[in-house]
């Protein structure tokens, strides 16, 4: 697709000069109208045309891709007669999905310890995250345990932290190279706590937001469940399209936007500091909140970790920047321990939506988590040999049970984005989990509820004879004969 762009105008129209510059330069090779309806359909599909935008006349189209009218009227007769657009007399064409696409909550935990129909054990791909580290947790805790005891003396309310955690996070950061002072830290229960924190103080049901299409699911349901507005940044196999990021921040001025540029969810990609630089330029200039997830940023297999995004503005040009991560990748999801790092006032005001909430953390976790922290530099390398490996090997999988898809090995991150080639990751995601495994359908991704149907996010994170049992069932499910049709809603959560 030419410039992988997404196109969401603030009067929620596309022009016949933008959208024929999104489609594919030989479109009208093949034959015209149902070249031309597929064409559409995909970019609608991967999110890089919204939902609910309405197209251009008919006329205007066939001028501007160079078609007779003949052909733009046959293309958008098989769109409407498939049901990826609507018209309706005198107000135009507009982008839809069919029935059977509908948004799915993560309302249920499902696949966890999962046995297929026949009784086998499941085998769980929702989940991008590993197990702890061989040993690291009961050594934390061997260390922990001694120290709890006068700890332990106190009442045990500490809501910004326990202040040693505060300056071994605060440390981190100057050692990556943002200089950080201890009241500029938050501890929080995770990632998803801190951004749900975030967006309780600083938006309000109505406000508009921006965020990568696609994205991390849990993010978008906390964007979703505060009411507010989205509006995307497409991530496409080209990476981040800032043009059209600029525009749609000048265009309406969001009170946040929500970004992973580190190891991107799920895309894996990661963000060239040129272009950082000008969404720090670009948030700052609307006077939007840039919150940046950093919680795959240390998950670097092939190219050096990234330094805070927030480094790189000018001195003073970051105080818009809130940054968020965790340990939940690098050591365990069970470890509720994560961050937020912002202006010392800012960070005040946090707390004070915090206390709300659940008035302080976990001393325990917050304990363990100092040795942790303080030897990740000597226990990470272990770790990211061990994902480079399993890496390997569900590419490996993927070769040989279903080499009719296709992917982009990413440099960082857990998982792989995968394209089907065609529109049904819903109703494999479905079959898939009568035999067992449990998978992140793409539209779970998107800003869009029934976008990303061609994409499957698989993660490596599994041992390695896991992965290869789960992608031989994803195959033969894929592969059953019986045609995939769209699936009912099904809850699925995704980490």
């Amino acid at each position: 697709m030419a410039n992988g762009r997404v196109v969401q105008t603030a009067d929620r129209t596309i022009g016949s000069r933008q959208l024929a510059a999104l489609l594919p330069a030989d479109v009208l090779a093949r034959p015209g109208y149902r070249a031309l309806a597929d064409a559409v359909r995909t970019l609608i599909l991967d999110g890089r045309v919204a939902l609910h935008v309405r197209l251009p006349a008919e006329r205007e189209l066939a001028e501007a891709v160079g078609a007779s009218r003949a052909t733009v009227t046959g293309a958008y007769d098989l769109l409407r007669e498939s049901g990826y657009v609507r018209s309706r007399r005198g107000s135009g064409t507009w982008t839809e999905l069919p029935d059977g696409h509908r948004p799915v909550g993560a309302h249920a935990l499902l696949g966890a310890g999962g046995y297929s129909a026949d009784g086998e054990p499941g085998v769980d791909l929702a989940i991008a995250a590993m197990g702890a580290p061989e040993g690291s947790l009961a050594d934390a805790f061997a260390w922990a345990a001694p120290r709890l005891p006068r700890l332990a003396r106190d009442p045990g309310y500490h809501p910004f932290g326990l202040p040693e955690l505060r300056t071994a996070v605060a440390d981190r950061f100057t050692r990556r190279g943002l200089p950080t002072r201890p009241e500029q830290i938050l501890v929080t229960a995770g990632a998803q706590q801190a951004l749900s924190l975030v967006v309780s103080l600083l938006c309000r049901a109505g406000d508009r937001v921006v965020t990568e299409n696609p994205t991390y699911a849990n993010a978008l349901d906390a964007l979703r469940h505060a009411r507010l507005r989205t509006g995307s940044i497409a991530v496409s196999d080209g990476g981040w399209d800032l043009e059209i990021a600029e525009s749609t921040l000048r265009q309406t001025v969001p009170r946040l936007a929500y970004v992973i540029p580190d190891f991107h969810n799920p895309t894996g990609r990661l963000m060239p500091p040129e272009q950082r630089l000008r969404l720090l330029a670009a948030t700052r200039a609307t006077g939007t909140w840039l919150v940046v997830d950093e919680t795959l940023a240390d998950i670097a297999l092939d190219v050096p970790a990234p330094p805070p995004t927030a480094s790189l503005a000018p001195r003073g040009g970051a105080d818009h920047v809130i940054t968020i991560g965790s340990l939940s990748k690098t050591h365990w999801g069970g470890l509720r321990v994560g961050w937020i790092r912002a202006t010392a006032k800012m960070i005040t005001e946090l707390t004070a939506v915090r206390v709300s909430a659940d008035m302080t953390g976990s001393v325990l976790d917050q304990l363990v988590a100092l040795p942790l922290l303080a030897g990740m530099e000597r226990s990470l390398p272990e770790r990211l040999a061990q994902l480079r490996s399993r890496r390997e090997a569900l590419v490996g999988a993927l070769q040989r049970h279903t080499p009719e898809w296709s992917w982009q090995v990413p440099p960082g991150g857990l998982s792989l984005w995968v394209d089907l080639g065609e529109p049904v990751s819903s109703a494999l995601a479905e079959r898939a989990a009568a035999a067992g495994v449990h998978i992140g359908r793409g539209a779970r991704f998107g800003v869009d509820p029934g976008t990303f149907e061609h994409r499957l996010r698989i993660p490596y994170t599994l041992p390695e004879d896991r992965l290869d049992e789960g992608v031989r069932r994803l195959a033969q499910a894929f592969h059953e004969g019986v045609p995939l049709a769209p699936a009912v809603d099904r809850p699925y959560w995704v980490a």
